[in-house]
């Protein structure tokens, strides 16, 4: 086989039944709800009629992912450390990706690549398209002899050495995360995505019963006497308890999913992440690609010796509305102390040491107990002293307030900075206690600023801004942070490190 990525490749054939199967389920979801209606509503004829437009619309998905696959090619030019891409069927696209700005590339294989015999390659890098490249059917060795081209720049190898040596790792996975380990991860964290992926659902059922009531003449009084019934029958805590159940099992099959047989080995000088139940990912990323090193733990998890570590990538796109760029970013659930570590040090080159604290005024208070709890309570009892059904309610206002300051109090007391010459360290959080880490190297951009009410105390607070996101310490001591910028200033002046 063909490992000279100088010259035009193709894609395997095979992506042709890929292509069309990814046309033909965009098609099905969009059309899901008036191909119900059609069987249901229309007559004999019509439903023969349907069924041609059903294939006709099959027949035009394989001659588009016939063309897609034509004219679909890519190389790699050497002399230009480059990635070129040729695509598209009418509109003639070329992508071209610098090698040094690829952040990661990911190996996966979904069901019907499983089946089939193929692997999905796709190119992660800090550009303003975020995954420039997805390669949706080629062959296992050379998905990993181009993947070691990409992040290695290794294009002086002879094929035959190279297929050899990049399918192996260099050593057997340092990191493995179990069943059991698993299972203790769904069971203690992820419960806010679970939540919504939850929320999303029920949302989905009630918005489209309406359709299927429609479509089967059903009586909607009878309906909503049974959901009367349904809710008289059932006491609440019961129904907090299924719900409650129902999110306990989304998050562990989420878990499950996503996450088994994690597996992390060093791999040339990068780390190859492979996981995944039903859909394999494998993922090979550079540790200098790395702008933030993240852990974190909550109550539950530490009882258990358990840390979620999070390696956060530059970020894609640009910002729009003040809302937070899409990130790059990596999740190992599960570790221990000593597998934390050991991940620590393949990103870092080493356990950050002891470093100097720093800890924000008192003043941090202020503003959520005002705006969190004293606001939203004087509202909520004006309106109850003047709505007699909601009166029986105002008890809970003395219970928010209680919860609220507990929960404020402790944020507070999370909030910390560390630093020394090599690293800075953030923690923070209520439930989960998170800890950033990065190098000075890899501060782009830092901003300070201070209230006119705060200059007589000396209070102010630090913005340093990353690739993949921001870093903040409020209510700080302004000197002190004022201090700490001149000094990462000079650090990042004086040094020869770059940010990726």
């Amino acid at each position: 086989m063909d490992y000279d990525f100088s010259k035009p490749h193709r894609q395997s054939a095979h992506g042709i039944i890929i292509m069309t199967a990814s046309t033909l389920i965009k098609i099905t979801r969009a059309l899901i709800f008036p191909i119900v209606i059609a069987f249901v509503k229309f007559k004999t004829v019509s439903v023969l009629y349907f069924l041609l437009a059903i294939l006709v619309i099959v027949l035009v998905s394989l001659l588009f992912a016939y063309l897609w696959y034509l004219k679909f090619t890519f190389f790699l030019n050497k002399e230009k450390q480059e990635f070129v891409i040729h695509k598209g069927i009418i509109n003639k696209d070329q992508v071209t990706i610098q090698l040094d700005k690829i952040q990661q590339v990911n190996i996966n294989q979904s069901i019907l690549q499983k089946i089939i015999g193929v692997y999905g390659l796709k190119i992660d890098t800090a550009g303003a398209h975020g995954e420039e490249v997805s390669i949706k059917a080629i062959d296992e060795a050379s998905a990993y002899n181009l993947k070691a081209h990409l992040l290695n720049r290794a294009t002086s190898a002879s094929p035959v050495e190279e297929e050899t040596k990049q399918i192996q790792p260099e050593t057997l996975p340092f990191l493995k995360i179990s069943a059991l380990t698993l299972f203790k991860v769904g069971l203690t964290s992820n419960y806010g995505q679970s939540l919504t992926l939850l929320a999303a659902f029920f949302y989905f059922v009630f918005h489209n019963l309406r359709e299927f009531m429609n479509i089967y003449e059903v009586d909607k009084g009878r309906v909503e006497s049974a959901l009367t019934g349904l809710t008289t029958f059932f006491s609440v805590s019961v129904l907090i308890i299924i719900f409650l159940v129902a999110l306990l099992v989304i998050n562990l099959v989420r878990t499950f999913v996503k996450y088994f047989e994690l597996e992390i080995s060093k791999h040339q000088h990068s780390l190859l992440i492979s996981s995944g139940l039903f859909a394999k990912k494998n993922t090979l990323v550079s540790p200098d690609k790395v702008q933030i090193t993240a852990y974190s733990q909550n109550y539950f998890q530490k009882k258990m010796n358990m840390f979620n570590v999070r390696l956060k990538q530059a970020k894609n796109g640009h910002a729009k509305n003040g809302k937070e760029l899409h990130g790059s970013t990596l999740e190992v659930p599960g570790c221990n102390v000593t597998e934390r570590d050991e991940l620590i040090k393949m990103i870092l080159g080493k356990i950050p040491a002891s470093a100097k604290l720093f800890i924000p005024n008192w003043r941090f208070l202020n503003l959520p107990i005002f705006f969190n709890l004293v606001l939203p309570i004087a509202i909520f009892l004006i309106i109850g002293f003047n709505v007699p059904q909601i009166k029986p309610f105002l008890p809970l206002a003395s219970v928010y307030f209680l919860i609220g300051v507990l929960m404020i109090y402790i944020s507070y007391k999370r909030h910390r900075i560390n630093v020394n010459e090599e690293f800075i360290i953030k923690k923070s959080g209520i439930w989960d206690i998170s800890h950033e880490i990065i190098t000075p190297n890899k501060i782009q951009a830092i901003t300070t600023f201070q209230y006119p009410w705060h200059k007589s105390v000396d209070v102010g607070h630090l913005c340093l801004h990353t690739a993949a996101g921001q870093i903040r310490f409020k209510y700080g001591n302004y000197t002190e942070i004022k201090n700490l910028v001149n000094y990462w200033l000079y650090q990042i002046e004086s040094g020869d490190q770059d940010w990726m």
